[in-house]
């Protein structure tokens, strides 16, 4: 979701410059600032970068600058206020003594209200209009980028999911060692208390039961199904698959973690250690994906 976009349009005397800066985010946060003769149009604007971005904390900023040959003047002397100010400090001179200012312009600026703001009020439709190409260029200009960072992710992603199938195949010949090592160690440690006459048809059962309780197989198949599933999402045509990568991702956890707690095996949780750093490293890319 992140990027950058940028966008120039002119409209008479006026250059418009829009740029677009988008971070990651689960919903749509946008924030516009824009010069004050273009807040009519705020709502066509935060309605047209939302449709297209979707998703992300997105800023925009909007500014005006004259090119033309005559330079718009932004503020004016109120010549009655200074009038005003003046006659008061004449009638003060007279009944005070004291003589007149050196320096009229000086002291005379000083007081409020003698500079008035000469602020456009509303933009014209050439300028809106310029406005308009300004965002939707800088919103192409965006896209591309995140289109760009999209296709470095996606060969990121490719390559961590197939480590992480890489190690769960390097399971096998460590999980086919692991039930015969297991049941060894039970019967000696059984072969070292004294015990009594028991029932050996039962204590294979419950052997068996308990050994059943760490296979390994269900959980993975269900990982590989998720390995292949987070591939397809990613490849499907349709966009916005970010939350679902994100979902799969979860689910891959879920297994990864239960072949962790079931292993029994030192060798085996060592790869499943390395098959968690693989999904951590994709957890935190996947808030990138739209």
């Amino acid at each position: 979701m992140t990027g950058f976009g940028k966008g120039i349009a002119e409209a008479g005397t006026k250059k418009i410059t829009v740029e677009i800066k988008s971070l990651n985010s689960k919903q749509m946060d946008l924030n516009v600032r824009l010069p004050f003769a273009f807040r009519e149009h705020e709502l066509d604007i935060r309605s047209t970068v939302s449709r297209a971005l979707e998703r992300g904390k997105a800023d925009v900023i909007i500014t005006a600058e004259n090119i033309g040959s005559t330079t718009e003047i932004h503020s004016a002397l109120d010549v009655s206020a200074l009038a005003a100010y003046k006659k008061q400090f004449e009638e003060a001179s007279a009944k005070l003594g004291i003589p007149m200012p050196a320096d009229w312009y000086s002291v005379l600026l000083r007081f409020p209200d003698t500079i008035v703001a000469n602020t456009q009020e509303v933009a014209d439709a050439d300028q809106l209009k310029a406005v308009d190409a300004a965002v939707d260029m800088a919103i192409s200009n965006l896209v591309s980028h995140r289109r760009a960072e999209g296709m470095e992710l996606e060969k990121f992603f490719a390559s961590r999911i197939e480590t992480i199938s890489q190690l769960l195949e390097s399971i096998e010949p460590y999980e086919a060692e692991r039930v015969p090592r297991i049941r060894q160690k039970i019967e000696e440690g059984l072969s070292k208390i004294n015990l009594p006459e028991y029932d050996k048809g039962r204590l294979e059962q419950e052997m068996i039961f308990y050994i059943e309780k760490l296979d390994v197989n269900e959980e993975k198949q269900r990982l590989r199904k998720h390995l292949q599933y987070f591939m397809e999402t990613m490849d499907a045509p349709a966009g916005g698959q970010g939350k679902k990568l994100g979902f799969i991702a979860q689910e891959m956890g879920r297994e990864i973690n239960t072949l962790g707690s079931k292993s029994n095996h030192a060798e085996m949780q060592a790869i499943v250690v390395k098959m968690k750093d693989s999904l951590e490293q994709i957890k935190e890319q996947v808030l990138n994906v739209l």
